[in-house]
């Protein structure tokens, strides 16, 4: 027998291959990363779907077996319309499933505290894998970088080298990197995908996210939230270096004429979009810290906590009667205000049931006056 194939199904026969062939050249980053740190979440992500697929594999292929086996035209099957209970049937449909809740609920516990953003990466014991770990005492201290998430860039300050780059980020291979991150404006993600996860930055706090680039190359880092227009070219690259290198390439951005100091950030943070990458070869020491403080324009208060480079604390001054300093109280020890909003007095048509103000909750034309109001009619 011939079997003739149509034009359309060479077509499509052409299409699929070529699909395929295109798929396995990919390089998923997420999961064949460059950073230890990565590479563990990496981790986490296959072995939670091979726990979930042992539940999900066997009833796939046991609704075809069921189907195929219990048809109407196999008469073969036994016909048991009376069934309704099997010990043996429960305990495997209940156990199974709770075995791998556990054995999921472990390993997420585990990881959820061992890949913890704010926790430092240990001196000495991330060395990419073929590599000799350096002893603890020879290990270098983590790298610390500052990042401002802007409209619409990003920019990274280097503390102890004095310099600060837009849109391009540079690190010494095998050498831990602790990000101290705040937002200039709206809540914002940093994310290097081949280096670790991502974690939020907000305006008037300041997060921390550590990670590590085992591999020498370039990588791409971007903002994992949306934030505006210009959000789609929010985005940079990460170069991994030798040490010789990085400190070749701090040399030669600290030759650049540019001073990043309060006034050239007033500038720097006007929302700009697809900014090309940026070197100033000197700092302002206590610029992060007062755009943390939300006060880098002169005239304008810090934030209570943060004048002196403390800790970043949304409060604000207290009022009378209330408790000071209320959010970091226990809860008994804290006061409480008035409820401004909620009307005072007995509510209307409490006494009259066919009052419209009975059926309609919306309806405040005769609602009491709030305290507030009455302080100011009294004036």
């Amino acid at each position: 027998m011939i079997f003739r194939v149509s034009h359309r199904a060479r077509i499509r026969g052409a299409l699929l291959a070529g699909a395929l062939t295109a798929l396995g050249g990919c390089n998923t980053v997420v999961m064949n990363p460059a950073g230890d740190v990565a590479r563990q979440q990496s981790s986490l992500i296959v072995w939670s779907t091979v726990l979930m697929l042992l539940i999900i594999v066997p009833v796939m292929i046991l609704t075809v077996l069921f189907a195929w086996r219990y048809r109407e035209g196999n008469k073969d099957a036994p016909y048991e319309p009376d069934w309704d209970h099997s010990t043996q049937l429960e305990l495997v449909i209940w156990s199974a499933p709770l075995l791998i809740i556990i054995a999921l609920g472990a390993l997420t516990w585990v990881s959820t505290h061992l890949l913890d953003p704010y926790r430092p990466l240990a001196p000495g014991s991330k060395a990419a894998p073929g590599k000799t770990t350096a002893p603890a005492a020879a290990a270098p201290a983590p790298l610390v970088v500052e990042v401002v998430s802007l409209d619409w860039k990003w920019l990274f300050i280097y503390p102890e080298q004095g310099v600060a780059t837009v849109n391009e980020l540079v690190v010494p291979v095998d050498r831990p990197v602790r990000f101290q991150m705040t937002s200039s404006s709206v809540m914002n993600t940093l994310w290097i995908p081949a280096m670790a996860g991502m974690i939020y930055t907000m305006p008037g706090m300041e997060t921390v996210l550590h990670g590590v680039l085992n591999e020498r190359g370039k990588f791409q880092g971007q903002s994992a939230n949306y934030s505006g227009a210009g959000f789609s070219g929010m985005h940079f690259w990460t170069h991994s270096v030798s040490p010789s290198r990085f400190d070749q390439w701090v040399a030669g951005v600290k030759r650049q004429p540019r001073r990043l100091d309060a006034g050239t950030y007033l500038q720097l943070e006007r929302p700009s979009e697809n900014v090309r990458p940026i070197g100033f070869g000197a700092v302002d020491p206590a610029l992060f810290r007062r755009i943390v403080a939300m006060c880098v324009k002169p005239g304008t208060p810090c934030m209570q906590g943060m004048s002196h480079g403390g800790p970043a604390v949304n409060d604000r001054a207290p009022r009378a009667g209330e408790a000071e300093g209320a959010l970091t109280r226990e809860p008994g020890e804290k006061g409480e205000s008035p409820h401004l909003s909620a009307p005072h007095g007995p509510a209307h048509g409490q006494g009259d049931p066919g009052d419209a103000s009975n059926r309609n909750m919306t309806h405040l034309d005769h609602s009491p006056a709030r305290p507030r109001a009455d302080a100011r009619q009294r004036a």
